[in-house]
């Protein structure tokens, strides 16, 4: 599933939380030789219980509104599965 993700870089700290229809994803990794990327990736992997595999960077690799594909969950159990992590972070 390809889902949209704003990406704010150089963050306090790493959060995701579901917001208007995409990720909003806060790093602390600065957006420099696409750090800010791989810090997304290993974000997203680890929040969703996902192998890194799973996720792939189809477009925005320079920008802060990036696409991005999800294999093997759908929407509802993204979302599920963010509010679940920032609940535990709480």
């Amino acid at each position: 599933m390809q889902v949209p993700v704003r990406v704010i870089p150089r963050s306090n700290r790493n959060t995701l939380e579901w917001e208007e229809g995409a990720i909003k994803a806060r790093l602390t990794a600065p957006p420099v030789d696409g750090a800010a990327n791989a810090a997304l990736i290993a974000l997203l992997a680890e929040t969703l219980s996902l192998p890194k595999r799973a996720i792939t960077l189809i477009r925005g690799t320079t920008g802060r509104q990036k696409i991005v594909e999800i294999e093997g969950l759908e929407q509802v159990e993204i979302i599920q599965r963010l509010s679940a992590s920032s609940q535990k972070k709480q």
